[in-house]
Parts: structure tokens; C-alpha cells; sequence
């Protein structure tokens, strides 16, 4: 049995000095809209682990 992968979207603000995350979450849509609610200065990056190999 071989798993997918599944994609994790990282939420983060900036705060000076640092960026901080506000939310993870696997659904894209959240992820989207807490970016949208937040505003300015906010990233979102998905994180897709790779397959081990064997």
C-alpha cells in the first residue's frame, strides 16, 4: 500500500523581526481565506513531503 503524500499550507504573518505562523492546516481553502482575513504581510507556503524510497 502506497501513501500519498499530503500537502500541509503553512500560514504566516510578519511580526517584526521574524515571520509567525498563525495557522497549518491541510485544507487550501482555509488556508486562503485566513490569509485574506489577515491582510498585509502574510505568506502561505505548502509543504509536500517527498516519498521515502526503498
Amino acid at each position: 500500500m502506497v501513501d500519498k503524500p499530503s500537502t500541509t499550507y503553512v500560514v504566516s504573518v510578519f511580526e517584526k523581526p521574524h515571520w509567525r505562523t498563525v495557522l497549518t492546516t491541510k485544507d487550501k481553502q482555509k488556508a486562503f481565506n485566513m490569509a485574506k482575513e489577515i491582510g498585509d504581510k502574510v505568506r502561505i507556503q505548502e509543504i509536500t513531503p517527498k516519498p521515502k524510497k526503498r
